[in-house]
């Protein structure tokens, strides 16, 4: 049964789980719904509405809490890391629909050695020109999967309001001697692009 989490709590992903080989990290949000009880007001809100692109990537960080290379970061722009270790499975541009709106497999055996966490992060693509944030955003989550049997085994629901928050700090897969687990973070930044992120890691 999977585990529906809580802000800072902590799962144990490869304990008892020998089999768990690959794990596919599903991450969704929605454009905000407009108050109210619908009508004329609705209708203007919909055609006003900004369209928003949010975009999930992945830090991979070292052992010493850095991000060593601008290739250890995937992203639309880089959809696979050298190791083969993860795969981004592509840029979703409105977050339209139900379910995962960005996919990252990862194959734990593969990720390298000196490679300590996996940190997820959602940021709004061009979010300071467009004067957007994730106070338009709703019901935000990160799930994760065993890709081989397809069982969720933990969801975690970011609740908090981040209103004038441009970038999410969703969740970290991070090792601890020989098993996986994984941080439900849900820390939000007011880093304005995939770069500024990444400075907070060098």
């Amino acid at each position: 049964m999977a585990i529906d989490l809580k802000k800072g709590q902590r799962i144990d992903l490869t304990k008892g789980q020998a089999s768990l080989k690959t794990i596919k990290v599903g991450l969704g949000w929605d454009v905000a719904k407009p108050k109210g009880s619908g009508g004329f007001f609705k209708k203007m809100f919909a055609a006003a509405a900004p369209e928003i692109d949010c975009d999930a990537s992945v830090l991979l960080i070292h052992k010493n809490g850095k991000l060593e290379s601008k290739h250890d970061v995937v992203f639309f722009g880089n959809l696979k890391h050298s190791s083969g270790s993860v795969l981004h499975m592509g840029d979703n541009r409105t977050g339209e629909g139900d379910g995962d709106d960005e996919v990252v497999m990862v194959e734990l055996a593969k990720v390298p050695a000196n490679i300590h966490r996996l940190v997820f992060v959602v940021n709004i693509y061009d979010s300071a020109a467009r004067n957007l944030d994730f106070g338009m955003i709703e019901n935000a989550f990160i799930r994760i999967v065993d890709n081989s049997s397809n069982k969720e085994l933990g969801k975690f629901n970011l609740t908090d309001s981040y209103a004038g928050k441009t970038s999410l700090i969703v969740g970290e897969v991070y090792r601890e001697e020989n098993d996986w687990k994984f941080a439900a973070t849900g820390e939000g930044t007011n880093d304005a692009s995939l770069s500024e992120i990444q400075r907070r890691y060098s």
